[in-house]
């Protein structure tokens, strides 16, 4: 993208479009400031806001571009992919069908879908949507052209199962394919039609519906793809989705319209109080620790208060406060954009007495350190926070992120951080040696990656990074 190209995107989000009244001015334009600070940073084309509070959508604008080519602007009615925030909408489609006595979370999936391989039959519908089922992922090819889908599931039922239901998460393709066929079969449908139909409807979603690359048009926003080696230049993204991949991915909607279906949920116009609890909480393991999902959903480990969402696709996320009554969705045209990572901080200005906490609260403390002193800014973070503990994967990719951003010393600032939190993980001490390297620094980046080895001598990026530092 050119300086030219950049300065239109600026000018296009001072001028964002939709603005609500409703909003109190302050967390207006806080939000306001977060978002364009988060396009600049990570080069993002498009955007739309839209925040509930009280069951109302209080803040609703548009930024930047929809199409970079054509220099069409973001406008509240421009169409988004959700990618795998639909996944959450196939989460409430199962609990509907729960609520009608037709499923049962409990019951082997053998019982509602025929032909499957013996080792399948029995695993249970809640496995399947809380990805803990174990069994072997369906190509996705959303990244590229078309695939024959009958020869695609057909090599999936012939690959093992990879471990015993319930024993660990395992994000599979396979499960939401099966629970398609599902409540397809319980309602006379064909086995690879859509699910969300009821939930369009019922929440008033006007602009909302399937699709991916191949309907593109100029009310849908095109998909970018982010380039680590040159991010102000996002590249073209086609991202085709096949029938049965449609309970996990392919459905387009605007931020207004996935608000509403947010209300709609709260308001128990999709689902009673029961299902919604059932829908929104953590799914054992086998031994009885809690999972990382509910039903088609993140539940977010926040102390203080409840916090349930889904991502989709790197790029859009929309995340609710049940009991506060607050919701965000961000929707973006650029794979990688991770706006998730703004949710809580835009949220707090919604919520009266809401304070961060945890890697939301860090990501707070690290906002525009990067000229100035990140590692002191971490290191006045955790004497604040006694205690202070963050997993490890979340806070390995977003200093990956920090890294394809442009911001190593920040990234490294994140990642000495998980590594004196994790200090037994090999795979800690070599995202710190990249960082270190990322940063110009080849001793510590050697000492890193040999402690990486030491820790977990399978490690092959440590290897082969060694082998090519100590060459001559």
């Amino acid at each position: 993208m050119t300086s030219g190209m950049i300065g239109a995107l600026a000018l296009l989000a001072a001028l964002a479009l939709g603005a609500s009244a409703q909003a109190a001015p302050d967390a207006s334009a806080r939000t306001d400031a977060l978002i364009r600070r988060a396009m600049s940073e990570r080069h993002i084309p498009g955007l739309q806001i839209a925040v509930v509070q009280d069951d109302r959508i209080v803040m609703s604008r548009a930024y930047g571009l929809a199409d970079i080519a054509a220099g069409t602007p973001v406008t509240p009615q421009t169409i988004f992919p959700l990618n795998s925030i639909t996944k959450a909408f196939t989460g409430v489609a199962a609990l509907r069908e729960v609520e009608a006595g037709r499923l049962e979370l409990s019951a082997p999936i053998g019982r509602y879908v025929g032909d499957l391989p013996q080792a399948w039959r029995g695993v249970t519908v809640e496995r399947l949507l809380s990805h803990t089922s174990g069994l072997p992922n369906f190509v996705d090819n959303n990244g590229g052209g078309a695939i024959d889908e009958a020869a695609a599931w057909k090599e999936t039922l012939a690959k093992p199962v990879r471990f015993p239901p319930g024993q660990r998460f395992d994000y599979s393709q396979t499960n939401y394919a099966l629970v398609q066929m599902a409540i397809n079969g319980l309602r006379g449908r064909a086995a690879d039609a859509t699910l969300a139909g009821e939930q369009i409807a019922l929440a008033g979603m006007t602009r909302t519906g399937y699709g991916d690359s191949r309907d593109a048009g100029p009310e849908r926003a095109v998909s970018y793809g982010y380039r680590q080696a040159a991010p102000d230049q996002p590249a073209l993204r086609q991202e085709i989705f096949t029938p049965l991949h449609r309970a996990a991915s392919g459905m387009n909607s605007t931020a207004e319209d996935v608000a509403r279906w947010a209300i709609a949920l709260r308001q128990g116009r999709l689902l009673g109080p029961s299902a919604l609890k059932t829908l929104w909480t953590p799914v054992a393991y086998a031994d009885g620790e809690p999972g990382q999902w509910g039903l088609g959903w993140l539940v977010q480990d926040r102390p203080r208060r409840r916090v349930v969402g889904m991502t989709g696709g790197s790029r859009s996320a929309v995340y609710l406060y049940p009991d506060d009554r607050v919701a965000v969705v961000i929707l973006t045209n650029l794979a990688g954009a991770t706006p998730e990572d703004l949710i809580d901080e835009i949220a707090q200005g919604f919520i009266p007495g809401m304070t961060l906490t945890g890697v939301s609260a860090l990501r707070a403390a690290l906002a525009e350190q990067e000229d100035r002193d990140p590692q002191a800014a971490v290191a006045r973070f955790v004497a604040a926070t006694p205690g202070f503990t963050a997993p490890e994967p979340e806070l390995n990719d977003w200093g990956y992120r920090l890294l394809a951003f442009g911001k190593p010393r920040t990234a490294l600032a994140v990642l000495k951080l998980t590594a004196d939190l994790h200090p037994a993980s090999g795979n800690a001490f070599d995202s710190l040696a990249d960082a270190y390297e990322a940063n110009g620094d080849k001793a510590a980046a050697i000492a890193n990656y040999r402690r990486s080895l030491a820790l977990d001598p399978t490690n092959r990026n440590a290897a082969q990074r060694l082998e090519k530092l100590s060459a001559p």
